[in-house]
């Protein structure tokens, strides 16, 4: 319970920040889960992102300046095997995990930068296996048993830092954005990608990245309405993830999305679909997960 509560302390420098001159700019967030389309429950079966951004007086572009521009943000997800009550051999151990951190965005160099450290939090003390217990209950579905959290990843604190460096590359009606990822923590590894988006939607925002589908969100909404289609993939180099531990061995990962942003007089959205590669050894296949966002004015 400590580790918990003292992530949660990170969200104690929001006053501080609009103290100090920083307003509030938006809010973020995406929901994935396996269910949006194919109703399998397995391997990164549910996750969300949430995104809190403060910052100074905004012009719509990225300041120059690290710090003036800062990303509060939490983490949840689900991590299971194929079969919750009696997992195959040689199946990935069931994960909860909490994540708690602060990022920064800013631009150098015609290149956007986002740098950011976070605090996760990995086992039972999370409380998560009782989220999902509640959920599959409601649906009369068996959840995660016994021996399936006893066998599980345990109680963990995981400092974590991340980067990512992205240029977007405007074309007719479309922007290609090529981009790096490094990422040192919980789990360690390189990535490399690109996203094109057709669509003005989103412009003049700022859009983050989902840790698991490599889907953008909008933190800050842009000032276009209408629909951008997007598509995109990524392929990342894994040295270690504490999701992960031997024997169990993790494998190089390769994501393909796409996707679709809509915002209208009454409300905004979201919809994508991802496809994830084996990210462990003893994994036969790749799955599809799905993401949303809705947002209605009323």
């Amino acid at each position: 319970m400590k580790p918990l509560l003292l992530a949660l302390a990170l969200l104690t420098a929001t006053p501080a920040a609009r103290a100090e001159g920083y307003h509030f700019l938006g809010h973020g967030r995406l929901v994935n889960n396996d269910v949006f389309w194919g109703r399998l429950d397995r391997w990164q079966t549910a996750s969300i992102a949430s995104s809190y951004v403060w910052g100074r007086d905004r012009d719509g572009s990225l300041p120059a300046t690290p710090g003036r521009l800062l990303e509060f943000r939490f983490e949840a997800k689900i991590i299971a095997p194929e079969n919750l009550v009696r997992p195959a051999p040689g199946d990935r151990p069931y994960a909860n995990a909490l994540s708690f951190g602060l990022h920064s965005h800013f631009e150098r160099r015609g290149a956007e930068m986002s740098l950011g450290a976070d605090l996760a939090i990995t086992g039972d003390q999370t409380g998560l296996y009782r989220v999902q217990d509640a959920i599959h209950d409601l649906m009369d579905i068996a959840g995660p048993s016994e021996r399936t959290r006893a066998a599980g990843i345990g109680n963990g604190v995981h400092p974590t830092l991340s980067f990512e460096a992205g240029r977007s590359i405007g074309m007719d009606g479309a922007t290609l954005r090529p981009f790096v990822e490094a990422r040192l923590g919980v789990e360690t590894y390189l990535r490399a990608g690109a996203d094109l988006t057709i669509g003005r939607v989103g412009q003049g925002g700022l859009l983050v990245r989902d840790p698991v589908t490599g889907q953008r969100y909008r933190a800050i909404d842009g000032t276009a309405p209408g629909y951008s289609f997007v598509i995109g993939a990524d392929h990342a180099l894994v040295h270690q993830s504490a999701f992960l531990p031997a024997p169990n061995r993790p494998l190089d990962r390769t994501r393909i999305r796409a996707g679709l942003h809509w915002d209208g007089s009454r409300g905004r959205g979201f919809y994508g679909l991802t496809w994830l590669s084996p990210e462990f050894a003893g994994q036969d296949e790749g799955q599809i997960v799905g993401s949303l966002r809705l947002d209605f004015d009323f």
